[in-house]
């Protein structure tokens, strides 16, 4: 036994790595384990965009206090944080009604946004076609990230704060032992901890197969594309759409919400497929579009495929084009993305003797909701 440690993260995600940096900022001695030599799922397979405005209330808080983790770590060291805002654009006068509707909860709630006219929407999103925005709904506090990057400039500075890195190292075992737990990795080494948190869905069902079993999760399956880098174009912050209206947490609590739900068509390819169109440029000038979200639970998520559906994307990009005109639509990579979420719960969490905490499916809100979640859920374990 060669290390030991006051906590002993496993998952190199971002849910696992805020719970490490957590730790780290109450002066404990943590060690991350991740399985792959780079995280590889959920964290890098997404928009990389942080919008408290589509949660309700309760993980709007947490985004609230995630922004201010993101711009405190960005002034220090780049984990490439860009804070250009995000909107939502309406496409007809429901839509407008929620956003109203919305601006005034936000307003409520302390958390800042401003409602733009169909002509500060047009003006501000070059290429936005008169023919479909109403009006808008603007949030300036809220930040995007590079995901394939951002989680590897996190782990960089999360070392430079003092924590060991165990990258390309499947854990095997947990032992519960007086006081602590030891932690056994493919590679032969071992580890011991006062306390382990498990933040990785796969390394769940390894370790303790008939619990992950037994859970409530589900896996929704998502497909995204970017676009080749647009020549003299700039899209800023986020982009989302009339379909994100209809869709996100944060407008169910709109007075309107469940009367305009009612009128909707539900057998259009949008809700088979549970598309909502979204912008946002990354930093290479490329569009990444997207996206659709197909479930299953997790006994049946073969059943999901490993291929990507031709027929989402070219539904994806015919919608897009009637909200933005880019200068070019060719596509130049295309990908799915995993992530685990409860059915009945917003986040999983199972104890095991005390000492080893099962974290994992907080679904689409990680890139969001993880650092001021983790905050919240590090002092609760440690008792702090």
């Amino acid at each position: 036994m060669n290390k030991k440690y006051d906590l002993i993260v496993v998952g190199g995600g971002v849910l696992g790595t805020f719970h490490a940096f957590h730790a780290i900022k109450k002066g404990l001695k943590v060690a991350l384990v991740e399985k792959n030599e780079s995280p590889k799922d959920a964290t890098v397979r997404n928009f990389g965009q942080v919008v408290p405005s589509g949660f309700n209330t309760k993980w709007q808080t947490y985004g609230q206090e995630s922004l201010r983790i993101y711009k405190k770590i960005q002034s220090k060291f780049d984990v490439s944080i860009r804070q250009e805002g995000s909107v939502y654009l309406a496409s007809n006068q429901e839509e407008v009604q929620l956003l109203e509707e919305l601006f005034i909860i936000n307003k409520k709630n302390s958390y800042s946004s401003k409602l733009l006219t169909k002509k500060e929407c047009l003006t501000a999103y070059p290429g936005l076609k008169d023919t479909y925005v109403k009006a808008g709904l603007f949030f300036p506090e809220e930040v995007t990230v590079e995901p394939s990057t951002m989680i590897n400039k996190l782990h960089a500075y999360l070392k430079d704060l003092g924590l060991h890195l165990f990258m390309g190292k499947k854990v095997i075992e947990c032992d519960p032992v007086v006081n602590g737990v030891i932690v056994n990795t493919s590679n032969g080494q071992t580890l011991s901890a006062t306390k382990v948190i498990i933040c990785n869905g796969n390394d769940f069902k390894t370790l303790y197969p008939s619990i992950f079993n037994e859970s409530d999760l589900e896996v929704c399956k998502l497909q995204m594309m970017s676009t080749k880098p647009q020549e003299n174009y700039r899209l800023k912050g986020s982009v989302l759409t009339g379909l994100s209206i209809r869709r996100y947490e944060s407008f169910q609590e709109c007075p309107s919400y469940a009367s305009i739900k009612a009128k909707e068509d539900n057998n259009g390819p949008e809700k088979k497929w549970n598309v909502h169109i979204l912008f946002k440029q990354a930093m290479d000038g490329s569009v990444i579009l997207g996206d659709s979200h197909e479930y299953a639970s997790v006994s049946q998520m073969d059943n999901l495929g490993f291929n990507l559906n031709m027929d989402i994307d070219n539904f994806i990009i015919d919608e897009a084009k009637k909200i933005i005109a880019l200068p070019n639509y060719e596509i130049q990579n295309r990908w799915f993305g995993m992530y685990s979420q409860c059915k009945n719960s917003d986040v999983f969490q199972h104890t095991i003797d005390d000492n080893v905490h099962i974290v994992t499916g907080i679904g689409g809100k990680g890139m969001t909701g993880s650092a001021g979640f983790s905050k919240e859920n590090i002092n609760k374990i440690f008792n702090f």
